[in-house]
């Protein structure tokens, strides 16, 4: 079922009529962590836009998509998913948002690479839905946890390092195992289990190399724990709605991507359940997220303790399906919530 936060005061903000024309990132061609989902939330997107009469730019080289559908867009660029690229078409475009939160990871990539260019700024582009510091906080390690921190919710221990050097030092500090996981890299690439020094040094190195800011989160193992996630949305009126839980049936060291995922949750009490949901709303809320977002927990059914793991500040693998076993089309109401309905105005599919 539908689990609907508690929303702030405040009157539901009218769609933003000031958004006509949007650029639309894909995520180009499919490959291990990223396939057909993103085909899925992106054509939903293209539907939602095409609804409320808003002309779509669509950048996607993939031609074995639905998006890429000429009746899908009204103008199709079917080039490389590049910085340098998305500037080009932005200069001859000139629309007046991007939505960068439905291509998976290499959508709020290239979001961040035209931020820092300055791009962004000099043509008078914003980021539509969640804005640059929102996916900031949400994509980098370090400043996840230390929102974590601020808020109180638990996390397991952990360093970011940018050498092999510090992460030995936190590794004779807290013992073995110790996950590693790379920052802004795809579908878990890069990340992995270190059970000894040896491991840790090979693992490490490799880490640091994928990471496009060579930086790597090296945590305290909660390898075997359950991993659970919430799907759900966030508006501007500050209102969050949990779409559903979802149980991986590995334990927490197997990727979702290698999983299976069961939609509810089927071995937590609903007690637990519930209070990983309200983490998951103060989380959406901390973090500024404006339409979809994945958060995973890890949780210990004898302890009945969890931990936040990490969150995913865009429409993910896990939204789609979520969304067809919900039946709660989640791509389509975040792209309705980047244009500035609050969730209360959108139709409920129940």
């Amino acid at each position: 079922g539908f689990l609907r936060g508690v929303g702030r005061e405040g009157r539901p903000v009218p769609r933003d009529t000031s958004i006509r024309k949007v650029l639309l990132i894909g995520s180009g061609p499919i490959v291990i962590g990223q396939a057909a989902e993103f085909d899925y939330s992106g054509t939903q997107a293209c539907l939602a836009l095409r609804d409320e009469g808003i002309e779509v730019v669509l950048l996607n080289n993939n031609p074995a998509t639905l998006m890429t559908d000429p009746a899908l867009s009204h103008r199709l660029y079917m080039e490389p998913l590049t910085p340098s690229v998305v500037e080009a078409i932005l200069e001859r475009e000139r629309p007046d948002g991007i939505l960068a939160n439905l291509g998976g990871q290499v959508g709020l990539n290239l979001a961040l690479a035209l931020h820092k260019r300055g791009s962004l700024r000099r043509l008078g582009v914003r980021i539509l839905g969640t804005d640059i510091e929102g996916i900031a906080r949400g994509e980098d390690r370090e400043a996840f946890r230390e929102l974590m921190h601020a808020i109180g919710e638990p996390v397991p221990q952990s360093a970011t390092v940018q050498s092999v050097a510090e992460g030995l030092a936190f590794a004779r500090k807290v013992g073995f195992p110790l996950i590693l996981r790379p920052a802004f890299t795809l579908g878990g690439e890069g990340s992995g289990i270190a059970y000894d020094e040896r491991e840790l040094e090979e693992k490490l190195e490799t880490a640091l190399t994928l990471s496009p800011i060579h930086q790597v989160l090296v945590e305290e193992s909660i390898v075997g724990w359950k991993e659970i996630e919430f799907e759900g949305l966030r508006d501007v009126t500050d209102e969050v709605l949990i779409v559903t839980a979802m149980e991986n049936v590995d334990p927490v060291g197997i990727h979702t991507g290698d999983s299976i995922v069961v939609a509810p949750a089927f071995t937590v009490s609903p007690e637990d359940l519930a209070r990983m949901a309200q983490a998951a709303t103060r989380i959406y809320r901390a973090v500024g997220l404006i339409g979809g977002a994945n958060i995973q927990f890890a949780y210990h059914p004898e302890r009945r303790e969890y931990r936040v793991i990490e969150i995913n500040p865009r429409v993910s693998r896990s939204s789609a399906l979520a969304s067809k076993a919900t039946g709660y089309p989640i791509a389509w109401a975040t792209t309705k919530l980047a244009l500035g309905y609050a969730l209360r105005e959108l139709p409920h599919p129940m």
